[in-house]
């Protein structure tokens, strides 16, 4: 098996292809229309996972932004905005996690919180990075339906077994 960090960055990136290939042909007002969950629409919760995701890799690979991430990033406004962006993130977290060794794992990395910065290691900022992608992708996954979409199948990508054919791409 892969390095299981690997193989989370890539179900990860599948993950998100396949939501956004859901919502391709929404429009404008669907993708911003009222939907039951934490954040009030598919595009609050779409930007909010790309923006969050953006936080995590600017601290992982030591950028120095912190914070300024979410000022500084203009929220995308179109689905295919802003999943071009969300994929060029994801391949991002990929690349990240093909060059992890033990000790970058172990490794220190300042985050930003509002109360000051906390010091963290690379591995659990990884495993957290990865609970956050799926706690809120579940939430547009209920948004998508809501929308009167089927929502797609997300959880056939590790086993063999069910294993849809557009995962098998992130694992040749």
């Amino acid at each position: 098996m892969r390095d299981p960090f690997l193989t989370m960055a890539l179900n990860n990136a599948w993950a998100n292809a396949t939501l956004f290939g859901a919502i391709t042909g929404l429009s404008e007002a669907a993708f911003t229309a009222p939907r039951p969950g934490f954040f009030p629409s598919l595009k609050a919760t779409l930007n909010h996972i790309w923006l969050v995701d953006l936080y995590y890799l600017d601290a992982l690979e030591e950028g120095g932004q912190g914070y300024r991430i979410f000022d500084e990033t203009p929220e995308q406004t179109s689905v295919a905005g802003l999943a071009a962006r969300q994929a060029a993130a994801d391949m991002r977290l990929a690349r990240f996690c093909q060059r992890l060794t033990p000790d970058l794992l172990d490794a220190p990395r300042i985050t930003q919180r509002r109360d000051g910065p906390v010091t963290e290691q690379v591995g659990p900022l990884l495993l957290h990075l990865f609970q956050h992608q799926i706690h809120h992708r579940g939430q547009a996954h209920t948004m998508i339906g809501d929308a009167g979409i089927a929502p797609p199948q997300l959880d056939d990508f590790h086993l063999e077994f069910g294993r849809v054919p557009s995962a098998q791409a992130y694992f040749a």
